[in-house]
């Protein structure tokens, strides 16, 4: 390695970090012939982040700067590469040594340097550096996913009007990237504060994109061992908790950010902004009903691939403690608002809540029992729809394919309909004796006893999500 960096110092910033490409690329293709798992070594390391993200590795030597052109150039070079390069494992590898955080000083321009890549990638449309991307974001730290998502939002939902359009035509390109965005997307606006409340271009296109393929939100799932050891703070499988967040909390979210700020009922906004905001939750709220329905629908699809995976009742695709955390944001904004000035909010939101809970527990993606759920909730205003989830057990279908022991413990079937007391057969009053041309009826039971009726598992609960 120290002949190659002597070698790399003679040369100008773009030779040099084309030329630490064409080093990487037989580096690692010879380790792949020998190995299924190459090793990144710290020399590797070291040669990126000198000559590529130019942090020197000697403090005496002055670094060595890109301007702007060259910067550029070396992004196409580096989008040709990953295109040209016919190797998955290759790509793969590479892009992880490249673009890996390692916790030091050379991360910040790492981070930019992938933004701009993936950004570039988005543009032209090239789907082997987004499936790599799509890597990344399972393998690395939330904090890292968001940067990289935030920087992607900016620069189509923010910076260019009209721009969201060429982000959007991904879905068909990249399915695999789009999900893992989703997933980043919904853990960095998380409807905390006005600035978390993610942009309307953005919402509009992730409900586009679930709503014409609700499998969109499986595919990493769906398509990643589950014995793989992930590491610590990633990213979730699904962008359900996410997904489930925006649509419980946007009500009350919104709501939070017009409420009047002033004690003399105004709102401390010019009437332009006022207008605008208002009219931008007026437009987003439908956009969120529409996205409700769809998380119901991937909930419901959970069930069939859970037990297909022979994962059903052991695996929660929502964590109970992720589901308290989001009740207990849920109370504090019901806490900061006037129930007397939210009440439809409020209602709106806890009937989601109810539903999601209720659709997810059945489904088994939430593994929790109904005294779980009391406990959670009862911090929560009443609402008759989450009372119902919390007290009435959830029915398994009629033929169900699925075995009972799987179920978890909410699951109890239930109880019949006790029969129907006999009436008493009134006596003949003698003052009315029967004519004599007819003979007289005895007295008979005019309601009869019925035996103890079961539960007709036909008859399913016809919910329909909260608009």
């Amino acid at each position: 390695m120290s002949d190659i960096r002597h070698s790399l110092l003679r040369r100008d910033a773009l030779s040099a970090a084309k030329e630490v490409l064409y080093h990487l690329d037989i580096y690692f293709s010879s380790q792949l012939q020998n190995t299924a798992v190459p090793i990144v070594d710290k020399g590797t390391i070291e040669l990126v982040e000198e000559f590529i993200f130019h942090v020197p590795k000697d403090r005496s030597v002055q670094p060595k700067r890109m301007n702007c052109v060259q910067e550029l150039q070396l992004l196409e070079i580096m989008c040709s590469y990953f295109q040209e390069q016919s190797k998955d494992a290759v790509r793969q590898i590479i892009f992880s040594a490249l673009f890996s955080p390692q916790g030091n000083k050379a991360d910040d321009n790492r981070m930019a340097m992938l933004g701009k890549l993936v950004s570039m990638a988005v543009a032209v449309c090239r789907v082997p550096i987004l499936e790599c991307a799509a890597s990344w974001l399972q393998r690395s730290h939330a904090v890292y996913c968001v940067r990289l998502a935030k920087v992607l939002v900016d620069d189509y939902c923010s910076l260019v009007p009209g721009s969201v359009q060429t982000l959007q035509q991904i879905f068909s390109a990249s399915p695999r990237f789009c999900c893992q965005f989703i997933t980043a997307v919904t853990a960095l606006y998380d409807l905390s504060s006005e600035d978390l409340i993610p942009p309307f271009d953005l919402l509009e296109m992730v409900v586009t994109w679930i709503f014409d393929d609700p499998r969109l939100t499986l595919i990493t799932f769906l398509n990643t061992p589950i014995s793989a050891n992930l590491p610590l703070g990633c990213l979730d499988l699904t962008p359900l908790l996410g997904l489930v967040r925006w649509c419980v909390k946007s009500p009350l979210a919104y709501k939070k950010n017009l409420k009047p700020s002033l004690s003399n009922g105004h709102t401390g906004k010019l009437p332009r902004e006022a207008v605008e905001c208002e009219g931008a939750d007026r437009d987003s709220q439908p956009l969120y009903s529409k996205l409700h329905l769809s998380v119901l629908q991937v909930l419901m699809m959970l069930q069939v691939h859970l037990t297909e995976k022979n994962l059903f009742g052991r695996l929660g695709l929502l964590l109970f403690e992720h589901v308290a955390q989001l009740v207990e944001e849920l109370g504090r904004l019901v806490d900061e608002l006037n129930p007397l000035n939210a009440t439809k909010e409020i209602e709106l939101s806890l009937d989601r809540l109810a539903q999601a809970l209720q659709v997810a527990m059945a489904a088994g993606a939430l593994l929790c029992g109904r005294d779980d759920l009391r406990s959670l909730c009862s911090r929560l205003p009443h609402n008759n729809l989450l009372q119902l989830v919390m007290s009435g057990p959830v029915q398994q279908p009629p033929h169900s394919p699925y075995q009972p022991g799987f179920y978890p413990h909410i699951h109890t079937p239930p109880l019949g309909y006790p029969p129907r007391p006999a009436a008493v057969a009134h006596p003949t009053i003698s003052a009315h004796a029967p004519l004599p041309t007819h003979t007289a009826h005895p007295a008979h039971n005019t309601h009869p006893s019925h035996p103890s009726q079961t539960f007709l598992p036909g008859m399913t609960f016809p919910y329909r999500p909260i608009r």
